[in-house]
């Protein structure tokens, strides 16, 4: 009997990260998590997403310390032999003009955002690169393709990730590693709910139309993209059918990216 591939998921204790772990997991792979959160709630995550019995792995390394992210793919390479499946997916925001932008979150955002997923990339490669097979998955942005005001951080370290996930799939080409990003608009999670809030607070309108009003402004579907479907571009990705595709971005925006 084969051995379940080994999925290191970053930033997967909520959010999209969540929904990916999942989808991994339900696909067969042995996850590994990361991210922040209380006790409690990891514990039953790692529960839910225990394989044959064994909780799902789990190490809660700070990514904006490159040594940090270097210790935890090594440390999964160490406990499972094998990284198949490297996701980057964890991300952090903040919203300010150029001139008003504090440099610390700019630090801070480029280091999780961008070069986390470098440090992540440069550690699982080598193991890749000896089983001759890897996948890795870098969850961008529509703003890695295109640009919003008040983001100069978030835009300019997104518009990084694409271009490094090229960059990762040209030098892998014969090497049987493949390398993708995806690109979501729109995903109603935590962080976008409370962005409506504030909007509607600051209307003076409903939770519902404050949403509609967010999504007009860029997507054309006027309906936000699931976490769940991430996780299952991730899960195709990952698997047989994406063997040979590298070096792509794809976008789940409902139309942001065609206007």
């Amino acid at each position: 009997m084969n051995e379940p591939r080994v999925a290191l998921v970053t930033g997967s204790t909520s959010g999209i990260g969540l929904a990916i772990a999942r989808a991994l997991h339900a696909d067969g792979c042995r996850i590994v998590l990361n991210g922040f959160g209380e006790p409690d709630a990891i514990a039953a995550i790692r529960a839910e997403l225990s394989t044959a019995g064994v909780p799902a792995d789990y190490d809660g390394a700070d990514l904006s310390k490159p040594d940090a992210v270097v210790a935890l793919v090594e440390g999964v390479v160490a406990r499972h032999r094998r990284i198949d499946v490297l996701v980057n997916n964890a991300g952090i925001q903040h919203t300010a003009r150029i001139e008003d932008f504090p440099a610390e979150q700019w630090d801070r955002i480029l280091a999780i955002n961008l070069s986390a997923v470098f440090h992540a990339t440069r550690a699982a490669l080598p193991s890749m690169q000896a089983r001759g097979s890897g996948r890795i998955v870098n969850i961008a942005s529509v703003h890695g393709l295109v640009a919003s005001v008040e983001k100069s951080a978030y835009v300019a370290a997104k518009h990084g990730v694409v271009g490094l996930t090229k960059v990762t799939a040209l030098e892998n080409a014969e090497s049987g590693i493949t390398c993708n990003a995806i690109c979501p608009g729109w995903v109603l999670t935590p962080l976008v709910e409370r962005q409506i809030e504030a909007r509607a607070k600051a209307r003076g309108c409903d939770r519902d139309t404050a949403a509609r009003e967010l999504l007009a402004e860029k997507e054309p579907t006027l309906r936000f993209t699931r976490a769940e479907d991430i996780g299952a571009m991730v899960v195709f990705l990952a698997g047989p059918a994406g063997d040979n595709i590298t070096g792509s971005a794809f976008t789940l925006d409902g139309g942001w990216t065609a206007r």
